[in-house]
Parts: structure tokens; sequence; C-alpha cells
């Protein structure tokens, strides 16, 4: 029985020397797994580990257990007392640091980070400090609530590769300069802005882009572009101004002409009534041949809308899958709204499957299926959202003697 407790214990004592004697970047490693209040306790385990907290290559810090003044302290503690290189920084809080903001971005400037994410949601918007533009090696970047003020000697991300901005305001000069000084740059999202009338994009290795705010207008350059989500707030002055009279401009080839890559197109909001303002083409330039699945939010009391989205379509020759969501005008004159008939045929030969969200089963909408099943031989079922508020019985009549080319294209409606 002695004989087991000795081994018991030296065994003990044989393992607690492995942890001690670990290097300090792996100790770091270890720590990183725990939230830095609990790393900075592991101090008090041996004089070995006192100091292997600053060595922690990920630092996350949330105020949620903190009053203001301890979170502060912390802060502090942890950006003057590091010692190794920080890979990764994510600061969140619900209270307000306007005072102490500066002077940490300073401090974490110093350190070099590879990832930056700050989440300070309390109070007025916090302005990045001209230091944060001066790190060289940032990968990741990720703003919230924040004013975005390029410093005039900004030399650009040259290693950044994702970018995230939401609840900010900057200015269309800033935002490009930002952007285009980004080069390897494959992921941006852009989300809930303020003062970007005029919104240019020129990014050669974008691959993912989401855009969720208000803006005038839309340049997109971005040649290697696979996803784009595009959301215009209903209130954006682009979606309350109405198309000028014989403007010759191709709203759909200048926001998207770029596009030869894209695999994934989402138009939501009111981005649709964007795209049909100035003159409509039935063939773009740019052919949209990866172009595997269309989201679309639009206005079908809208014609141009309607005869917009049927561009893109016919563009999209290798289209799969479509979801549309019917969203009301602001007046419901069914009469005047009607689509009207054209002499635009199309084949929409590889769609597979096809939606229709928030249908209330008015002419416009169930001309819109008609088409779809007129011009998909491979269709196989179109799903259809019921919302509207009268009798769907003569709706559902009509639907279901839609004539198809495809003799497996089902219509299926849900409620």
């Amino acid at each position: 029985m002695g004989c087991k407790k000795t081994k018991a214990e030296a065994t003990s004592v044989l393992s607690s020397d492995r942890l001690s004697s670990l290097p300090p970047k792996i100790k770091g490693n270890i720590l990183s797994r725990l939230n830095v209040r609990e790393a900075v306790r592991t101090s008090t385990l041996s004089s070995t580990w006192r100091d292997a907290w600053t060595n922690m290559p990920k630092i996350s810090l949330r105020d949620r257990n903190f009053t203001r003044t301890r979170f502060v302290k912390l802060v502090d503690m942890v950006l003057a007392l590091h010692k190794g290189t920080i890979e990764e920084f994510d600061i969140s809080g619900e209270k307000s640091y306007h005072d102490e903001f500066a002077r940490w971005m300073l401090m974490l400037s110093r350190r070099s980070p590879r990832s930056v994410t700050i989440k300070l949601n309390s109070g007025p918007r916090y302005k990045i400090s001209s230091r944060v533009f001066s790190i060289g090696d940032l990968k990741f970047l990720q703003l919230e609530n924040c004013i975005i003020s390029l410093p005039r000697a900004f030399q650009g991300f040259k290693s950044l590769t994702y970018l995230s901005l939401n609840n900010f305001s900057s200015t269309d000069r800033d935002i490009q300069n930002l952007i285009s000084f980004c080069p390897v740059l494959t992921d941006l999202i852009l989300t809930t802005f303020e003062g970007i009338n005029q919104l240019n994009i020129h990014a050669p290795k974008l691959e993912y882009l989401s855009v969720y705010g208000d803006f005038e207008d839309i340049n997109l350059e971005a040649p290697n572009l696979k996803v784009a989500i595009l959301y215009l707030d209903h209130q954006a002055k682009a979606y309350q101004s109405v198309p000028i009279a014989h403007d010759k401009e191709n709203h759909i080839k200048k926001s998207l002409g770029s596009l030869s890559e894209i695999k994934i197109l989402g138009i939501t909001g009111s981005f649709m009534k964007y795209l049909s303002k100035g003159r409509i083409l039935t063939k773009l330039p740019t052919v949209f041949t990866r172009l595997e699945n269309i989201y679309l939010n639009i206005c079908f009391w809208d014609r141009r809308q309607v005869f917009a989205a049927y561009s893109l379509f016919q563009n999209a020759p290798n289209l799969k899958k479509l979801a549309v969501w019917s969203y009301p005008s602001s007046t419901w004159d069914q009469c005047q709204a009607r689509i009207l008939e054209h002499t635009l045929q199309m084949q929409m030969d590889h769609l597979v499957t096809a939606s229709v969200g928030c249908f209330r089963g008015l002419d416009n909408e169930v001309d819109f299926v008609a088409k779809l099943l007129s011009w998909a031989p491979a269709l196989e079922e179109v799903k259809i959202e019921w919302k509207g508020e009268t009798d769907c019985i003569m709706v559902l009549a009509k639907l279901l003697a839609l004539p198809r080319v495809s003799a497996r294209a089902k219509v299926i409606v849900s409620f």
C-alpha cells in the first residue's frame, strides 16, 4: 500500500515538473483556451506559471462579469504586461469606455496583432485611432460602433484578408481607399453605415461581399467575387429617387458587370429598384456563366423591377436555383402595375427549383410563375408561400392550370 502511494506521489511530482518545464509559448497556447480572467489566476499555481499568461497569443476580453472600473484595470494590465506576440485580440463590452479607448488602441498597436475584433457598443461611435491603421501585419479586422477616418499616411493593410464593419460612419473617399488599399482582401462585410453616398468597391481578390445599408450609388470591380449579398434600405435615397427620363445608363451593368465569376447573388431590400433605374438591357456585356443561385426581393407591382430581373435571368444561362420574395408597393393599384406582355423569350435550361415567398395571389405574381414554367424545361418544382388575405381557391386553380414545358414541374403551395 505504501509503495503504491509513493509511486502515485512520484508520478504527480513528475507530471507537475513536466508542466512547469514547458516553454513559455506552449504555456501561452494552453492558457489561450481560457478567458483572460481565468488565465491570470493561473499565476498563483506556481512561480513557473506566474507570468505564463503574458505569452497568451489569443486575448479575449468581455466586460459582462465586471464592473466598469475592474474591467478597465484588467484591459490596462493585459496590454501593459503582455510580453509575447498577440495573434488575436478580441474585446467587447456594453459599458462606455470612450475615455480609455485611445490609450488602449495605442497600447494594442505596439503589440502588432494579426487579428483585431472590437465590439464596444455603448454610447457614441468610437473613432478608430490612426495607430490601428498602422498595424502592418493585420490579417483580420472586425469593428462595430465606430468612425472610420483614415490618416493621411495610411499605406494600406497589405496582408488583410477579412474586413467587417458594422454600425459605422465614414466618407466615400475613406471607405474606397480602405478597401482598395487591401490588395489581398477576400471577405468584405459592410453593415448599417452613414456618410457614404457613392460606394466604390475595387478589390481584385474579393470572393465574398455583403453590403447592408443606405447609399445612393454603387460600383463594383471585383472580378473574382463568388458570393454577393446586396441589401439596400427601404429608406435609402437610391430607393426613393425616381428613374430619370432618357437615362441611358444600365445599373445592372454598372453594378454587376465585372462579376464574371459570381456563383451566388442575393439582391435584397430595395436593391432591385436601384438596378431597374435607367436603361434595361436584355443582353449584357458580361454573361454570368458561373451564376447558379439567385435570391431576389422584388416588387411585382413595378414592371421595371420585373424586367430587370428577367435581364439577370437571361444573362445567367446556368442558373439552377431561384428564390424570390415579393414585397408590396406603397400603392396597391394592380391595374397600373400589371406586368405588360413583351416579346422577351428565354430558355432557363438548367433551372431546377424556384420559390416565391410572400405570395399574395395577384395577377402579376401569377404571370411571373407562368413565365418560369414556360421557360424552364428542367424545372422540378415551384414552391409558393401564400401570404394573401383573400380566398385562395381561384388563385390555386390558376396556378395548377398553368402550362409548363417540364413534365416533372410541380407547383407546391404552403400556407
